[in-house]
């Protein structure tokens, strides 16, 4: 279903390859990716550190595999585990870099928005001072309406996000200060949100007497209206964070 996708988040070729530009600049030892995924970024980012080893954590075993496989095709599979773990449970060392993108909602039971601020502080104590934490979140870059929120996931609630001053500001009272703040752009999202559907289409079109052809769909319907609801609205901000 992610065939179309290089990241499981809305971040375009060349704002990865600034960010792992950056966070390469500090020579890491060690990347810890958590949510990972299949960990593309971490990959990348072990690509440009020849020294570096990372481990990615997330408890969906398909993505895992991926991530494996693409490590071993690219030489990386000495360097690169991936482990089936909640993140709230990985107890594995500190690094030097850590990545958390569009995964706080791992770090416990915590309603949102609470939960950003149990990530964050969770975060601040798996990194050194002066260690770099790469922490992707959604925000809102415009207040929702009611009408808004009507159109989005079931139960949308304006309280579950907030914008992105009070993001930074806290992520500064968890312990960081904000080396880089860069938010998707429309554009960035509607590659990830329309590669995500292609997936989604894909295999009921080439499938259309299997049993489940209809229920994914109507999956890919309810995504799509879901996005098309919070397209302008939602933001995904990328905060590069180092630890003070």
């Amino acid at each position: 279903m992610h065939a179309w996708l290089d990241f499981n988040s809305p971040l375009s070729p060349a704002r990865s390859a600034a960010m792992v530009e950056r966070l390469a600049r500090g020579n890491p030892r060690t990347v810890v990716d958590l949510g990972c995924g299949w960990g593309e970024l971490m990959l990348r980012l072990l690509a440009a550190v020849p020294d570096a080893v990372g481990t990615g954590v997330d408890i969906n075993v398909e993505h895992l595999a991926t991530g494996r496989a693409n490590a071993a095709s690219r030489g990386l599979a000495d360097r690169a585990s991936f482990v089936e773990e909640p993140v709230a449970d990985f107890s594995g060392g500190p690094g030097d870099v850590v990545l958390c993108v569009g995964s706080s909602h791992a770090f416990g039971d915590a309603k949102p928005p609470a939960h950003t601020a149990v990530a964050l502080r969770a975060l601040r104590g798996m990194v050194g001072t002066g260690g770099r934490v790469l922490f992707g979140e959604g925000f809102w870059q415009r207040p929702p309406s009611g009408d808004d929120l009507a159109r989005m996931w079931p139960g949308a609630s304006a309280d579950e996000h907030m914008d992105l001053t009070a993001l930074v500001d806290l992520a500064t009272s968890a312990g960081f200060r904000p080396l880089w703040i860069e938010a998707a752009t429309l554009d960035e999202w509607e590659q990830f949100e329309s590669g995500y559907l292609a997936g989604k289409e894909e295999w009921p079109a080439s499938h259309r007497d299997h049993p489940e052809a209809e229920e994914v769909r109507a999956s890919a319907d309810a995504h799509r209206s879901m996005w098309l609801g919070y397209r302008g609205i939602l933001g995904f901000a990328y905060l590069t964070l180092v630890a003070c």
